[in-house]
């Protein structure tokens, strides 16, 4: 009866000795899980401050452009009014990109052309490098170079 008390007794210091393993795992877990909660909450104030500071630096870039523009058009216009009080010589005011009444713009004679994606083929009736036949002989076998 001595052995099964004193087998009981072994069992249950086991037993204690396993359950405070098993315990500390777990709240060693429950720290890092903890950490890991922490880490995240930095980074995300982090990426919050990051966003506020690219807002701010883009906000303050169109207010610099905005001014820039400003500015710019206001010395554009004082060279224009000078130009049309001090220069009564027509070259100069064409030149500058006047009309005869001191407005800046470009004469009705030269209408503006917006640019091209592509380069215009000297003759029309030539195919284009987009055709299908492009590159290719009659009888539809490749051109040699």
């Amino acid at each position: 009866m001595t052995n099964l008390i004193v087998a009981a007794v072994v069992a249950l210091v086991v037993g204690i000795v396993i359950g405070l393993m098993f315990g500390r795992s777990g709240q060693g877990a429950s720290l890092r899980q903890r950490r890991a909660e922490q880490q995240v909450d930095e980074l995300r104030s982090e990426f919050t401050r990051y966003q506020a500071q690219v807002n701010e630096h883009f906000m303050e870039s169109a207010h610099l452009l905005r001014r820039f523009n400003d500015t710019y058009r206001d010395v554009n216009q004082h060279m224009a009014r000078g130009a049309n009080r001090l220069c009564n010589d027509e070259d100069w005011l064409e030149e500058l990109g006047q009309d005869s009444s001191g407005r800046l713009g470009h004469s009705e004679a030269e209408p503006s052309e917006p640019p091209r994606d592509y380069a215009p083929k000297s003759d029309p009736e030539a195919k284009g490098t987009l055709a299908e036949d492009y590159g290719l002989n009659a009888d539809g076998s490749k051109r040699s170079a």
